[in-house]
């Protein structure tokens, strides 16, 4: 039986729910590969968590939205990293929150580019290497927005449902390849992705996570692990994970009682 450290590919990996992502298969002795636009964020997490659990880390800009620079990356890996056991496509983003009248084209444009388009690239690199090996796990990271349609997340919603269809999509095309694919769509984190939402504007990104505790980034990478961890012949297809005081994408109780718009 071959004896090596399974690899686990995280995009987005600079911050937030990759970020994390990271810090958990580290513990759990995965090597990482890991990626992000911002490089240099992701080169001090990997000298941390090298220090911390003695695991072997590759690490590499980029950025999801250029098909070009995906596939070269990818194609470039050295043979030891192209052996990806798991792929976390966790590089995502929102942005605006407008009706679909007032929107701003490049806002969606961002958003389809990277959340859709981009995983599709990273999957496309990555999967004919699983599927030559017959085996692999993709892990998408979704959201409540894949599940339902809230007041003005009209495009990101769309970009969300397009990751549910996908990874729906990839569970039938990867069956008989024996790979498994798994969504995680959670609701409220408190991570960057408000702040990026509202352009760096912090007062009204700290304003959605009020009077309530959402979900942190590490819930979130605890999840992917319990899909990761579990035996070859069990798949969780699909999971929703929310913050006890959200209900659904509109409905979350804050701690003075009354009913917030999230």
């Amino acid at each position: 039986m071959e004896n090596r450290r399974k690899i686990i590919c995280i995009t987005g990996a600079s911050a937030g729910i990759g970020y994390a992502c990271a810090e958990v298969f580290a513990r759990e002795g995965y090597d990482l590969l890991l990626c992000a636009r911002r490089l240099e964020r992701v080169k001090e997490l990997a000298a941390r968590l090298r220090a911390a659990h003695g695991v072997d880390i590759h690490v590499f800009a980029l950025d999801v939205c250029d098909r070009a620079a995906v596939a070269g990356a990818f194609g470039s890996l050295p043979d030891r990293w192209a052996r990806i056991d798991v792929l976390v496509n966790n590089a995502g983003l929102s942005q605006g929150l407008d009706p679909v009248q007032a929107g701003d084209i490049d806002d969606w444009e961002r958003m389809i580019d990277t959340n859709v388009k981009g995983l599709l690239y990273v999957s496309r690199a990555v999967t004919p290497g699983m599927v030559a090996r017959q085996s692999g796990h993709i892990i998408n990271i979704g959201s409540i927005a894949g599940k339902e349609v809230y007041p003005n997340g009209n495009v990101y919603c769309a970009t969300k449902h397009a990751v549910d269809a996908l990874s729906q999509g990839m569970r039938i095309d990867l069956l008989p390849a024996g790979i498994r694919v798994t969504s995680v769509n959670p609701g409220m984190v408190e991570t960057e992705f408000s702040e990026v939402r509202f352009k760096g504007d912090k007062a009204r990104a700290k304003a959605v996570y009020e009077n309530l505790t959402p979900l942190s980034a590490m819930d979130v990478a605890e999840a992917v692990w319990f899909a990761a961890s579990r035996p070859p012949h069990v798949t969780i297809n699909d999971m929703l994970i929310m913050p006890t005081a959200q209900a659904s994408a509109t409905q979350a109780v804050r701690k003075t009682g009354e009913q917030g718009n999230p």
